[in-house]
């Protein structure tokens, strides 16, 4: 199992390294002990944490209500808490 989630209670808890004003919204894959995500948002005002928040929502089939940052508010290592998800992106599900 990688190192960037784990779960507790049914929800998953996710360490992602996010990169901002990218491109466009992906999941890059592992970086270090979290997983990568790029989104198009810039780092300010909340923006790119937002921008963040529905991108895992819609990634996780969770409203975006059922996706809560527990760490790191301002810093670009977070963690996420998503409720009970629905589906799991490829960089989530166990080996077949």
């Amino acid at each position: 199992m990688p190192g960037f989630y784990s779960w507790q209670d049914g929800d998953l808890l996710l360490r992602v390294y996010l990169q901002p004003r990218a491109s466009r919204d992906e999941i890059t894959g592992p970086h270090g002990d979290a997983l990568k995500i790029r989104v198009t948002a810039p780092p300010v005002e909340g923006k790119a944490n937002r921008k963040l928040q529905a991108f895992l929502a819609d990634q996780f089939g969770v409203p975006p209500s059922g996706v809560t940052l527990q760490r790191g508010h301002g810093s670009r290592i977070k963690l996420w808490r998503i409720h009970r998800p629905q589906r799991l992106p490829e960089q989530i599900l166990p080996p077949a």
